[in-house]
């Protein structure tokens, strides 16, 4: 169904998620010089929480949205809201030290607490769901399932997550929390889930807008130009004119592109792809994913899929290190889910579509400053629909402040992807094969 490819060049092409939003107000573009207190590059769903949390705090707040609010990966991807990050405490202990890995993972809790009580607190309609399954397609990644529960029981002075009621699954049970045989056993986690990501995004910049933040669409940043010293502010230029402000936030996740080489380069833009099937039959809707769970596969390169409220079967998978959507997409993905729901072979594909997310080479969020008054977050690496939240609200205390959160994030360290802007991506097209023929071992 071509008509119906989500590529990078369309305004909200009509993906699922576009199809079935909670609204389509369009905001105007930015004409004039205006002026406020902070300027957030980005509406997705980093930008619309600092924005909403600076608002209620009582600043002037505008933000400038390249295309529309939550067009990037934000109104894209699978939905899937997973609490921690994609490494091991353990792993992120090796980098940060023990005491820095125990924050991370309690701020991991932290951004789902906050996801919940936006949701809650600003009535924002998402179809939130809990529920998730790791879940494990060969025996030998039964053993990294195992590790994982036993980081989310360690309590005390181990090192772990204090995480109660995480549950590992046998063969037969992930067979029937998934209705599909493709499994061999599971990790279910009740904390975790799925929503409706565009339509949290909206909310959220509405919650934004009532608090009083300003947001204008169709209006990219075309230079940044610093405070040169102090009482002097920053300048964001745009097409239409120009924003003057005290304090920046560079909340453009995988659309950095060139407006901040120094750090654009220790993230990868990375296209991932999903379809919508037709909504499913009460028969298989019975029998698919009864429970509602959310699924993600452990593979490297993984599968991830759910069900929408009006029982659709959203299936992602597949990566794009070249900004190309692969050829064939539908037929491509479809032939991937049939290997996990044969009963979906001859399905009907409604929606197909993609865009970038944003990976480090450790697979951690990268947080900073560029200046004193300039603060940054992006590369969540998987993990964006919890950690985002966290973002804008820890950049806005940051802002006014308080910035000992935000601080535990910067400590973790960043490298640059090889190769630079013109080879990195060759360069992990051979990383990511090695990966891909780890998978099938």
């Amino acid at each position: 169904m071509k008509d119906n490819i989500h590529r990078d060049g369309d305004v909200h092409a009509p993906s699922y998620y576009a199809a079935s939003a909670s609204t389509t107000t369009l905001r105007p573009p930015l004409k004039g010089d205006v002026s406020c207190d902070v300027c957030v590059l980005g509406a997705g769903m980093t930008g619309a929480s600092a924005a909403l949390h600076l608002a209620q705090k009582g600043y002037k707040v505008i933000v400038l949205e390249a295309r529309r609010v939550g067009w990037g990966a934000s109104g894209r991807s699978g939905g899937q809201a997973i609490v921690g990050y994609n490494r091991t405490l353990t792993q992120i202990a090796a980098l940060v030290g023990r005491d820095d890995a125990q924050k991370l993972w309690e701020l991991g809790r932290q951004s789902q607490t906050l996801l919940d009580d936006l949701i809650t607190r600003h009535d924002i309609d998402c179809d939130l769901k809990w529920g998730h399954l790791h879940a494990a397609v060969k025996p030998r990644q039964i053993r990294d399932l195992e590790d994982m529960k036993a980081e989310h029981d360690a309590v005390g002075g181990d090192l772990g997550g204090d995480y109660p009621g995480t549950r590992l699954l046998s063969r037969e049970e992930t067979v029937q929390r998934t209705g599909s045989a493709h499994y061999v056993g599971a990790l279910h986690d009740p904390h975790s889930g799925h929503l409706h990501p565009l339509n949290y995004t909206l909310g959220l910049a509405r919650a934004g807008e009532h608090a009083g933040a300003a947001i204008f669409e169709q209006s990219p940043a075309t230079q940044i130009t610093p405070a040169r010293r102090a009482g002097q502010k920053t300048r964001i230029a745009t097409p239409g004119g120009g924003v003057s402000c005290d304090h920046l936030i560079l909340a453009t996740n995988a659309y950095i592109e060139d407006l901040q080489p120094d750090i654009a380069g220790k993230i990868m833009p990375v296209g991932t792809y999903i379809i919508a099937t037709e909504p499913l039959s009460a028969a298989l809707n019975d029998t698919i994913l009864p429970d509602d769970d959310a699924v993600a596969d452990v593979n490297f390169v993984l599968n991830y899929f759910r069900k929408s409220a009006d029982r659709r079967m959203l299936f992602g998978g597949r990566v794009s290190y070249s900004g190309v959507a692969p050829f064939n997409l539908e037929r491509t993905m479809r032939r991937t889910m049939a290997k996990v729901y044969p009963q979906l072979a001859d399905a009907r594909i409604d929606y197909a579509w993609g865009g970038n997310v944003a990976i480090t080479m450790n697979r951690l969020p990268h947080f900073g400053r560029l200046a004193n008054n300039i603060y940054f977050a992006h590369g969540f690496s998987g993990h964006g629909v919890f950690l985002t939240g966290l973002a804008g609200q820890l950049m806005a205390d940051a802002v006014a402040g308080t910035a000992e959160r935000f601080d535990v994030f910067t400590r973790i360290p960043h490298t640059r992807f090889p190769g630079g802007k013109f080879m990195r991506m060759p360069a992990l097209v051979l990383a990511m094969a090695y990966y891909k023929l780890r998978d099938l071992l």
